[in-house]
Order: structure tokens, then sequence, then C-alpha cells
């Protein structure tokens, strides 16, 4: 089956500001809590498109992976010994550098999205953002290999 052509070239909607300046700085791993603040610069053409954004907790971030180079169908996330599909992980290596990112909004002024909860590099491109809505109850998420790998790490006294 040979690759189609692209179906679509993606521009950038604004970009990230994050404490993060390389990926070794970006926690990783099951288990891990982003907890960091950043604020999502849209650019001056796209501000209207905020329009009433103000109204939700929490949003989809879609954005590219613009330092991640080639991508690997089967890979051993940190801390991980058994390797998964790219398409079960979050790894930056996949077919298309797409990431998405589920982050709090915490206020917006202007152009500017202040959030929570950013794992993305300083000056990563925003490519769309969403407002977070789901009806699926929590109790009925499944987490996959994820869930047995947080298990693993939750230390003993915890349990």
């Amino acid at each position: 089956m040979s690759i189609p052509d692209p179906l679509f070239t993606p521009r950038a909607i604004g970009f990230a500001r994050t404490p993060f300046n390389e990926t070794v700085q970006v926690p990783k791993g099951p288990g891990t809590k982003h907890e960091a603040n950043g604020v999502l610069e849209i650019l001056p053409d796209f501000e209207a498109g905020l329009t009433h954004i103000e109204g939700f907790s929490h949003l989809f971030v879609i954005w590219v992976f613009d330092r991640s180079d080639g991508f690997e169908l089967l890979g051993a996330p940190p801390g991980e010994e058994i390797p998964h599909g790219v398409f079960a992980t979050r790894s930056p290596f996949r077919p298309n550098p797409i990431a998405l990112t589920v982050v709090e909004l915490l206020r917006r002024d202007g152009p500017s999205l202040h959030v929570h909860g950013v794992d993305m590099l300083d000056g990563t491109p925003i490519l769309d953002i969403k407002p977070y809505m789901s009806s699926i109850p929590a109790e009925s998420l499944k987490r996959g290999w994820l869930e047995e790998a947080e298990r693993r790490r939750v230390p003993k006294n915890n349990r």
C-alpha cells in the first residue's frame, strides 16, 4: 500500500510557552502527573476563535512533536521493559508527529490562554484547541497496559 499525499497542510494557530526547553525536562512514564503551568499564545489572526472559551474548565490541545524525527511502530515507554505499539502510547516517534494533551484552563488574557498541565516544549506549535467534553463516565474508562504499569509503581506501603 502506498502512502497517500497529504490530505491537508497543517498550520500553527499559536505557540506554547512552557518551562521545558529540552525533552528530558518533561515528566514521562506511567503514573506521571503533569503539574506545570504554561501559556498558549494564539496568533492574532485566530484570536476571535477563542470567543467564549472561558466557560470551559479543560481543553484538548492538539500540537506538533516538532523536534521529533522519524517513527517507531513498537517501543518501550520510559520505565517499561515491554514494547507497546505506538498507537497504544504517547510516544513522540509517530508516523504523524501529532500530540494531544488535556490542560486545565486557568484564565484567558486576550489571545493568551494560561493553562495547567502542559507537557510540551517551549515554542511548540499549537494546531488546534477544543473544549474538553466527555459523556463517558470515569468508571467506564479502561486504560489498557498503563493501569498495570501504574499499579506496579505504587509503593507497597501506599496499597
